[in-house]
């Protein structure tokens, strides 16, 4: 499981932000859960031959 942390700054038009700010709230998610979901994901399928950690790989793994 990740144990560290570091900050990423996206610029994102405020249209884009209150629709995204929305339907988090309506799903009890904060934008930063949802952007790291994206962000594993993203990491998963396009790592090619990477190594990736088991916790990233595993069903389930990793935090939200």
């Amino acid at each position: 499981m990740e144990n560290r942390t570091a900050r990423l700054t996206i610029l994102i038009d405020p249209e884009k932000k209150r629709l995204l700010e929305e339907i988090c709230a309506a799903q009890d998610l904060t934008p930063s859960q949802v952007v790291r979901r994206l962000i594993r994901q993203y990491v998963v399928e396009n790592a090619g031959n990477r190594p990736l950690p088991e916790w990233l790989v595993e069903p389930g793994g990793g935090k939200t």
